[in-house]
């Protein structure tokens, strides 16, 4: 009796591990963050 209840199991976790998964799907959603000017290289020390 407890042989079919492991071939069950045994069974139904291979069915399971075979099932196809649904792909995830990853949206990019950008920040409402202000867009920044690049800083000016002004030289050695900066004047």
């Amino acid at each position: 009796m407890s042989k079919k209840i492991i071939l069950g199991l045994v069974l139904v976790s291979a069915f399971a591990a075979c099932q196809r998964q649904q792909p995830q799907v990853d949206v990019y959603q950008p920040t409402g963050g202000p867009v920044t000017a690049e800083p000016v290289y002004q030289g050695k020390y900066g004047s």
